[in-house]
């Protein structure tokens, strides 16, 4: 009986071939298996063979995704497989977009069973998350041992066609799906036995878990804005030319801080986006469409505002996990208060 094919994707560092400085390399066809790659094949078991690994660098699939997604493809349908298999790409932003990507597209492309995994605030689990299947991991590689038997399991049980079953039965990221059951118990008896366990601090499952929003209580508003100082900052990735902190295009794994002093306007000489995912020939142009630098220096000679703030402080939104962004916040919202703003002014794209 022959063994279904398998094919797994891996970034350059699951590679073997680099970190950060290895991001942009072109995808690939592993000319032996990768350990990880046999690490998965062991997992999935004797009635599964892994015929190919396609590694891509994190930089180069986001930055190329249409075009890096079609050569993927092209490399994964090239060994004909019967199932796929990314990552998992734990909290890694940027591995994260991609595996998620490339997962999608071998589904909808291929029509072939599909499993990524990642950890739950991973910019990716929340783009793909309701189309795919993703396992939830750990937030690091630490977590591989455990991972990887999730993630072959579910896979296996997909590639032979079984039931799958809940998310908390399989491991896998809640997907939006329901599906009618029989109960011996009505929807009142079970709802009063739910409020009881609740009210005892008892566990229980919730038939209906509610979105859970972040919540910001707004600060009072500024008495006095012709007296206040106001800095502007931006998701939007406006740097000075040649983006000199390299913040990526997608997935940022950093901020940038800059000085505006003197300055009544950006000019395209001088500054730029580091932003994808958007056409950015119109900010690259006149970057004060993003951060505008030019319209707050106004409203400053009119005495509407008190002063800008000398420096700005710049990032990419774009795939950015929420608790990255989170923590880029909090480090430079200390350092506006610090230096004594009122207020501030967010932009984005």
């Amino acid at each position: 009986m022959s063994k279904i094919r398998v094919v797994h994707y891996i970034n350059q560092f699951f590679a073997g071939i680099g970190g950060e400085e290895k991001a942009d390399v072109k995808p690939s066809i592993a000319e032996s298996i990768p350990p990880v790659s046999k690490q998965l094949e062991g997992k999935l078991g004797e009635d599964f063979e892994i015929v190919a690994t396609v590694i891509c660098g994190d930089g180069y699939f986001n930055e190329n995704i249409e075009g890096a997604s079609e050569e993927v493809l092209d490399m994964i349908k090239s060994n004909n497989p019967e199932l796929f298999i990314a990552g998992p790409a734990f909290n890694a932003g940027r591995y994260g977009v991609a595996c998620g990507t490339i997962t999608s597209v071998v589904k909808n492309r291929l029509n072939i069973p599909c499993v990524t995994g990642m950890y739950i605030e991973n910019p990716g689990a929340d783009m793909y998350k309701k189309e795919i299947y993703i396992v939830e991991t750990a937030n690091s590689a630490a977590g591989m041992r455990k991972s990887l038997p999730k993630m072959a399991k579910l896979a296996a049980k997909l590639a032979k066609g079984e039931k799958i079953g809940t998310p908390d039965e399989e491991g896998y990221l809640e997907r939006g799906v329901r599906e009618n059951f029989f109960s011996d118990k009505r929807g009142s008896k079970r709802a009063v036995e739910m409020l009881i366990s609740k009210i005892n601090g008892e566990k229980f499952t919730t038939e209906y878990p509610m979105p859970n929003f972040d919540r910001v209580d707004p600060n009072p508003a500024i008495a006095d804005i012709s007296k206040a100082t106001v800095a502007v900052c931006t998701s939007g990735g406006i740097v000075p030319k040649g983006n000199p902190d390299k913040i990526e295009s997608s997935s940022a794994s950093k901020y940038g801080e800059y000085d505006i002093t003197g300055l009544d306007y950006l000019t395209s000489e001088g500054w730029e986006t580091a932003h994808g995912g958007y056409d950015p020939s119109y900010a690259n142009e006149n970057p004060n469409r993003v951060l505008p630098v030019d319209a707050l220096r106004e409203l400053e000679k009119e005495g509407v505002i008190g002063k800008l703030h000398n420096k700005f402080y710049s990032t990419v939104g774009n795939g950015t996990a929420v608790a990255s962004s989170k923590a880029y916040a909090s480090e430079y919202a200390q350092k506006l208060k610090d230096d004594g703003v009122d207020a501030v002014i967010m932009t984005s794209t």
